[in-house]
């Protein structure tokens, strides 16, 4: 299936696995990439020499020439040096979940990059598009981690609307169907986080995807209890300390969780609270909140790494609640594009019937 997003990227089929901290590593990465979709590695939690051994895995790990993607945080304090990276190590893709400044896009499409930002408005896509991106990725509020209020399906119209470039739409995703409906839409593919988590190639321990396939769609919640941020995830025992803790108590395991994301990282207490505080985007956030908005990571890596439902939050898409199986990315993108073909044959037989001549 050739869209607008295949032609520009080099994928076979219009399908993106996102940049998700902790889970998206070169395992999953190439697994996505050799099924013929673009596989997006997660780059903030990794210093820049693990990002360099990472992209190289990838290579190594699919064929000559297989496009893939980095996701980079535009506010982050060596943002310029891992593009750079991109850069020298012939990365095909630079995906965003913050907008790149004007400058950092234009540097990387000078050097051949494709530049693809992910937003979640209208006026920021305006805006990343006015600044030269190639493509955008819009996240509706039914996409996992950080996200907004508005549903994708009334989103993603208004951006491909407002837009001349790829519009790849995110959120609520997991099969053919809604392929072909966000085609229908305008969009040029569709960007799946959560169901390329519960895939046999993620690295995800296997407690922790038994928890999301149970999950309903009811168990799935957003809150601004972890960073101040809505952010949606699977409801835990916790999710509902954090929502209940007074601000006493949810500083004192901010400072806990502070300590240990230091200690991982690198960083300097200073620095951190300056990511923190980068992170509030206007927010009225308390000093915990800012501190749990520089080591959210902890909490990630806690169940994505480590298996510690008890201790980590597990960010996700609301499209958990309808997902009960773990194929490899090469049965999940073969069953994709299956589903599609088959929608779009049925949306064709039901187009015949309509301009049949009258009986008689």
């Amino acid at each position: 299936m050739e869209t607008a997003f295949t032609k520009l990227v080099g994928v076979e089929h219009p399908l993106v696995q996102t940049g998700m901290g902790w889970v998206a590593g070169p395992r999953l990465v190439s697994g996505a990439a050799n099924a013929g979709a673009l596989g997006i590695l997660a780059s903030a939690t990794m210093t820049l020499d693990q990002l360099r051994s990472a992209v190289r895995e990838v290579r190594s790990r699919t064929p000559d020439g297989t496009p893939f993607g980095v996701n980079l945080r535009a506010d982050a304090g060596d943002a310029a040096e891992r593009a750079q990276l991109i850069i020298d190590e012939g990365v095909r893709v630079a995906s965003f979940a913050l907008a790149p400044s004007q400058e950092l896009i234009g540097r990387l499409k000078d050097a051949g990059v494709v530049v693809i930002p992910s937003i979640g408005a209208r006026r920021h896509a305006e805006k990343v598009a006015a600044w030269g991106a190639d493509a955008v990725i819009v996240q509706g509020g039914e996409g996992g981690g950080h996200t907004g209020d508005v549903a994708t399906t009334v989103l993603l119209p208004q951006v491909v609307d407002a837009v001349d470039i790829p519009v790849i739409a995110a959120g609520g995703f997991s099969d053919g169907r809604g392929l072909v409906a966000a085609l229908s839409y305008g969009a040029a593919g569709i960007a799946m986080g959560t169901r390329f988590l519960l895939t046999s190639d993620s690295t995800v321990p296997d407690a922790v995807k038994a928890e999301y396939l149970k999950a309903t769609v009811k168990d799935v919640t957003v809150t601004t209890a972890v960073d101040g941020l809505p952010h949606r995830m699977l409801r835990t025992e916790l999710v509902d300390s954090l929502e209940r803790a007074g601000r006493t108590r949810a500083l004192v395991r901010a400072v806990r969780h502070a300590a240990g994301f230091r200690k991982l990282s690198g960083l300097s207490w200073p620095q951190m609270v300056r990511d923190g505080l980068a992170m509030k985007h206007g927010k009225d956030l308390s000093w915990s909140q800012v501190l749990l908005a520089a080591n959210t990571p902890m909490l990630l890596k806690a169940s994505m790494v480590e298996g510690r439902t008890d201790l980590g939050v597990m960010a996700s898409g609301q499209v958990a609640g309808v997902i009960d199986d773990l194929p490899s990315c090469a049965e999940l993108v073969s069953r994709v594009m299956a589903e599609a073909q088959q929608a779009l044959e049925s949306l064709e037989a039901l187009h015949s019937l309509r301009t049949l001549p009258p009986a008689g």
